[in-house]
């Protein structure tokens, strides 16, 4: 990282000792910071453009060895620096990302004692703010009790939330596990289900655009958060409810002194294209170990999406190890009870037998341990180093490439240093690393080299088990590449072109898809993963349209660059992401009418031929050649539950 001094950058303004504001402004000059003291209390406010996005929100933090949110003083000078900085990482949504900012560090004291740092960053459409906690007098830790970091949206703001669910609650006491579902376009002063929301979250601010807020850079050194609604359009941090995994652990967090929180991101943008492109949660962490080996992102089969647990056997997994291979596809996914119903030695003749097919194995594990009552084994392996890692040692020398760990049902700093214990050991024998009935990741594809992806999100496994769930599927569609996957890899586990989830695509067997076979493909590019384990069946070989087939054979799962197109939550969604040289432009309607729009896409030349795949209104699919105009505007006409994709 390459840092230089532009003093000029910053403006500090003392109007007498106790009300000092110094004022950060992003490299293009239209995002503003001004954070200043008030009374000894620090605010801060962010506007775009002249625009107020955040208005006067709360800063500091009370810890046991001191309240660090009022009666605070100036210390030092804000020292102030440019942050220059590129690098590379496959797995998100960018490849190539070249990061620059101007950030300001404000020192405050309390009785005339070095009390805290706040560290404000701004780059253009992104603001980012930690603390740092100094000793006080003999100490040299503490505990956070509680965090005042406050995001006050103007009125008529309308938001876009998942709520945090009460702890110990669902299926065997997982949750919380993020699969609340989203309202969209609701009301301020609201605390969700009186808990709060799950990060991250989005709002609407009247005319002026768009908020994102959410944390990155959350490791075993702290916990996750969430945020807590209250009155006049305040938003605060809120820390794991105390119940969380089983009521074991604290939920305040612990630091060492000098020690520092993660970072808090506030995205601001007057359309969508600032939420959707941001790469805010990569840039501003690094990597917490070296990989140990190169890792590959791929995309495999799963057998548990379509035939459930029955279908963790044996003869069906050399089916699906079959159907990866017919597809050219490098892996697949055996979930829950292969234990027990396969067993280890037969595990071991898969993993050979995909070796002599390029088809390796993932394994499914519960995270386990006294937090939860899931019975689906394996067991009592993830949560103790010493199971952990001679399983892990059993799995390189059989050539399995990951794991799928479940059920980890809570945000606690304790929880937070399992899944950095399972990414560190996996590393040790270079196995990726999946989380599902998990949270929301926080920078880990930067920050763990064999992190490939966390589910955190309500997926693909409720529209097996709820004919609902299929009727929104195209809701929740134009929500996640707004909301959820604008942070972090979405392990969604879609794509389905069964028409019945059902393992033999039986009529009025299970929930029906309603959504289009244009629409599982589009969502292969909407949704962003670097591992992709897609819901189709060995069937689809002779039951689905031979060109749907031949796309999922060839889709990506790595991109180079997205672009927002057009799109509103919880209505419609066009999206381009790039990968190499080729385009893809995908769009899904969820409205009750049909969606017609006119796009430029710059990114295709003039004149060129791409493929178009749309549907009619019966939402039947088609493929058609066609010629792209010289002023580089397409209409679009997608029906409702359907898609649209072109490939260039």
């Amino acid at each position: 990282m390459k840092y230089a001094f532009y003093l000029l950058l910053f403006t500090v303004f003392w109007a007498n000792a106790q009300t000092p504001t110094t004022t950060v402004t992003s490299p293009d000059g239209k995002l503003v910071v001004v954070v200043s003291l008030e009374e000894g209390k620090p605010v801060y406010n962010v506007s775009l453009n002249q625009k107020p996005f955040l208005t006067k929100s709360p800063l500091g933090l009370k810890t046991n060895v001191g309240d660090f949110s009022e009666g605070l003083a100036a210390g030092k000078p804000a020292v102030v620096n440019r942050i220059d900085n590129s690098y590379e990482l496959p797995t998100i949504k960018t490849s190539k990302v070249h990061y620059v900012a101007n950030e300001a560090v404000i020192s405050l004291t309390k009785t005339n004692v070095p009390a805290i740092d706040i560290t404000f960053r701004v780059s253009n459409n992104d603001v980012a703010f930690k603390y740092k906690v100094y000793p006080q007098k003999a100490s040299r830790s503490c505990v956070v009790n509680e965090e005042l970091s406050g995001f006050v949206l103007p009125a008529g703001t309308t938001t876009f939330l998942s709520a945090q669910s009460k702890a110990m609650v669902g299926f065997a006491r997982t949750m919380p596990s993020y699969e609340i579902p989203y309202t969209v376009d609701d009301t301020l002063g609201k605390n969700g289900r009186g808990n709060g929301y799950t990060f991250p979250c989005l709002f609407k601010v009247n005319t002026n655009g768009w908020v994102l807020i959410s944390e990155t850079g959350v490791d075993s050194r702290y916990c996750a958060s969430r945020l807590l609604g209250r009155p006049g359009g305040l938003y605060t941090i809120g820390y794991p409810m105390p119940d969380e995994n089983n009521g074991i652990g604290t939920s305040a967090p612990g630091i060492p002194l000098p020690g520092e929180t993660p970072w808090r991101t506030i995205t601001v943008g007057e359309s969508l294209a600032p939420i959707v492109e941001t790469t805010v949660p990569f840039d501003l962490v690094e990597p917490r170990y070296e990989a140990s080996q190169k890792y590959q992102y791929t995309k495999g089969s799963w057998s548990w999406i379509i035939g459930m647990d029955s279908r963790t056997v044996y003869d069906e997994q050399i089916r699906y190890i079959d159907f990866s291979a017919a597809m050219g596809y490098q892996t697949v996914l055996i979930d829950a009870l292969w234990d027990t119903q396969i067993g280890r030695d037969k595990i071991a003749e898969l993993a050979k037998y995909g070796a002599k097919k390029g088809v390796s194995l993932y394994l499914w594990y519960n995270s386990n341990g006294y937090w939860n009552d899931a019975p689906q084994g394996p067991r009592g392996i993830m949560d103790n180093t010493i199971a952990r890692r001679k399983e892990m040692a059993w799995m390189k020398k059989i050539g399995v490439k990951g794991i799928k760990v479940d059920f980890f049902g809570g945000d606690k700093q304790e929880t937070m240093k399992l899944y950095e214990d399972i990414l560190y050991d996996a590393n040790d024998y270079g196995i990726l690393c999946i989380f599902h009935g998990s949270t929301l990741p926080r920078g880990w594809e930067r920050m763990y080299p064999n992190y490939a992806a966390s589910e955190a999100v309500l997926a693909s496994e409720n529209l097996a088990f709820s004919q609902r769930s299929c009727d929104m599927e195209a809701f929740n569609a134009t929500i996640h590449p707004f909301v959820r996957n604008t942070v972090g890899s979405m392990d969604f586990g879609g794509s389905a072109l069964n028409k019945f989830y059902n393992a033999n695509n039986t009529p009025n067997k299970g929930s029906k898809r309603v959504t289009s076979d244009v629409y599982a493909l589009a969502t292969a590019v909407l949704f962003q993963s670097g591992v992709q384990h897609f819901a189709l069946a060995p069937n689809n070989l002779t039951d689905a349209p031979d060109w749907a087939i031949s796309f999922m054979k060839t889709v990506p799962t790595t991109w180079d660059e997205v672009r927002y197109i057009d799109g509103y939550p919880g209505k419609y969604v066009v999206l381009a992401r790039r990968h190499g040289s080729t385009w893809y432009v995908a769009g899904v309607n969820a409205q009750k009418e049909p969606l017609k729009l006119t796009v430029k896409l710059p990114m295709i030349a003039a004149g060129a031929t791409y493929k178009k795949y749309s549907d009619d209104a019966q939402l039947a699919g088609k493929v058609t050649t066609e010629t792209f105009p010289k002023n580089q505007k397409t209409e679009l006409v997608i029906p409702t539950n359907g898609a649209v994709l072109l490939v260039k």
